[in-house]
């Protein structure tokens, strides 16, 4: 909970900074769905569906830059190769990626592409498993991880969609290589 407050805190820092340096600048809410799957050494993986919803701020004009931060819901399934033993795992994470991008095209709508590195504090996990002795420690997950954000948007006058993909630098269990990645759809839509 003191990590939410502290990020809440830099958000509102963030906004007032470009409100006051009278930036181009704009605020807004997004929602959306990913796809996400974690890699494991020796083992099958497949996709879960998950969530995500929060606020991002867009400075700049042709070029810009864009801090969000949004709750989501992440994870993956596991198999062994002889499905003897299997694992699922969900994740409840809060993401902050600092993404730079460029735009393109008239006001009313343009095209964007972005990238940048992503913080993202996991705030809970639910793993259940049939796993046997040998993987006792597969399900001790790291506290957070650092990634990137590679995709595509577009604008229509306020409203915002997303399409990107999230690889991650860090191990989320480095015991048994986890590491996972997801593909990500995004709404939203400008306040400011």
């Amino acid at each position: 909970m003191k990590n939410m407050k502290k990020y809440l805190l830099s958000a509102a820092l963030l906004i007032t900074v470009c409100i006051s340096a009278k930036a181009q600048f704009s605020l807004g809410i997004k929602g959306g769905v990913n796809y996400s799957s974690i890699n494991a050494d020796n083992l099958k993986s497949s996709s879960v569906a998950g969530y995500q919803a929060g606020l991002f701020v867009r400075i700049g004009g042709g070029f810009y830059l864009q801090p969000e931060m949004y709750v989501s819901s992440t994870g993956g399934n596991f198999n062994s190769d002889d499905n003897s033993y299997s694992a699922h795992v969900r994740f409840t994470n809060l993401n902050v990626p600092l993404l730079l991008g460029a735009k393109f095209g008239p006001q009313s709508l343009n095209f964007r592409i972005m990238a940048g590195p992503i913080y993202t504090s996991i705030l809970s996990n639910n793993f259940s498993n049939t796993i046997n002795v040998a993987y006792a420690d597969f399900g001790h997950y790291r506290n957070s991880t650092l990634g990137y954000q590679a995709g595509a948007g577009v604008d229509i006058g306020p409203i915002t969609a997303d399409l990107r993909y999230e690889g991650n630098l860090t191990d989320v269990n480095p015991d048994f290589g986890q590491r996972q990645n997801l593909w990500a759809l995004s709404v939203g839509f400008k306040i400011l």
